[in-house]
């Protein structure tokens, strides 16, 4: 196969924030009724929100966290927008020093939000300054140095810390459990996508139908950041190809057009499972290996392909490396091997020393050899 034409310096499908969606802002919903999804979390942040306002009281800290691109930062400026306060926003990196915290602390009002985005990558000097300021609202401060130092104890206005993090798993204990409320954000469904393709359509002038948003929203990866990029380009293809509305003729023509297949897998995707069927017969391969295979970053098929191709059932980790599901051979139109349960297993090897599938890396050895030192025969 030739991969020259998967070369792209941005994913249209990627999560992260590209340079492409700085009009994002514009965008973002500032009350319940113009949100869509999230349903569970946005049903209790309701009865939360009005429950501190009945009290005059600021809103317990909270913590969200999930996949990039699903509304974190939205449904911050929403919670500050129903309680009546302003919303500053910060990110992790961008504190670098606990006198920047400090100063940042120290000028918030009564009842403000602090929004810190990528709250797991703050630093862990600036972080032990955080936990009183969390927990008693005051900052200890060193003054002076030596024996002469001493600690004073500036009392801060009652906050609100909304945290946000792709990783919660990265952040630390006694940080993770000062927040009283901890949300998880999943993944959209084509319906709530929908709702916010036709919001977001009528903001930007986009003339768009029925069948048009259904094609977008089950090509965007239940995210409704990719969904929007995709709406954008799709306006293009409506304006130049089409009479300026897109259709699903013209939907399928774009998404087709940018290498995005019906369940929203766009062509590295596509790579990844053609390698492992194609050069290991289903696998199992080790991600050194694949990486190598695919000319991608092993780091970057870990964290940014491999979430989504598991959660859509496609490929497996086994002890002895990725295995292509039977979801997988099927999505490529391929038949599944017979011994695909037992190499799904981990444990299995087939029993043909010279068949293509037993071309595995140094990593599936060296962990198979490992598993059979510990079986006793």
């Amino acid at each position: 196969m030739d991969f020259t034409d998967f070369d792209h310096d941005e994913r249209m499908i990627a999560r992260e924030r590209l340079s492409e969606d700085r009009d994002e802002k514009s965008l973002r919903p500032l009350t319940w009724d113009d949100y869509s999804g999230q349903k569970q979390v946005t049903d209790n942040l309701k009865v939360f929100i009005e429950a501190a306002m009945k009290r005059g009281e600021a809103l317990d800290h909270c913590l969200l966290y999930g996949p990039p691109g699903l509304g974190k930062t939205t449904l911050a400026g929403i919670i500050a927008n129903e309680m009546g306060v302003n919303l500053r926003i910060t990110t992790g990196p961008a504190i670098e020093k606990a006198g920047d915290l400090a100063a940042l602390l120290t000028s918030l009002q009564e009842r403000e939000v602090l929004f810190i985005d990528e709250i797991h990558r703050l630093n862990r000097n600036v972080e032990e300054v955080l936990y009183p300021a969390m927990e008693d609202f005051a900052l200890d401060i060193m003054i002076g140095k030596g024996p002469a130092a001493r600690s004073i104890r500036l009392d801060l206005p009652k906050f609100t810390l909304i945290g946000a993090t792709t990783r919660a798993g990265m952040l630390s204990a006694p940080l993770r459990d000062r927040f009283g409320m901890v949300h998880r954000l999943e993944l959209y469904k084509p319906e709530e996508l929908k709702v916010i393709l036709r919001r977001d359509a009528e903001i930007l002038g986009i003339g768009i139908d029925d069948d048009g948003l259904d094609c977008l929203a089950r090509r965007s990866r239940g995210t409704p950041r990719i969904a929007i990029r995709l709406l954008k380009r799709l306006r293009d293809f409506a304006q130049v190809r089409g009479e300026g509305l897109i259709n699903r003729e013209i939907a399928e023509f774009g998404l087709n057009q940018l290498s995005i297949d019906h369940l929203g897998l766009d062509l590295t995707d596509r790579r990844i499972l053609e390698t492992i069927a194609d050069k290991f017969v289903g696998g199992p391969v080790g991600l050194e290996t694949l990486a190598a295979c695919t000319g991608e970053d092993a780091g970057t098929i870990e964290d940014v392909y491999e979430p989504f191709l598991m959660q859509c059932g496609f490929i497996a980790k086994t002890p002895r490396g990725r295995v292509l599901a039977p979801m997988g051979w099927n999505h490529l139109g391929r038949t599944c091997p017979a011994d695909i349960e037992k190499k799904l297993s981990g444990l299995g090897v087939t029993s043909s020393k010279s068949v293509v599938s037993e071309q595995i890396s140094i990593e599936d050895v060296m962990n198979d050899s490992d598993h059979q030192d510990g079986i006793q025969i």
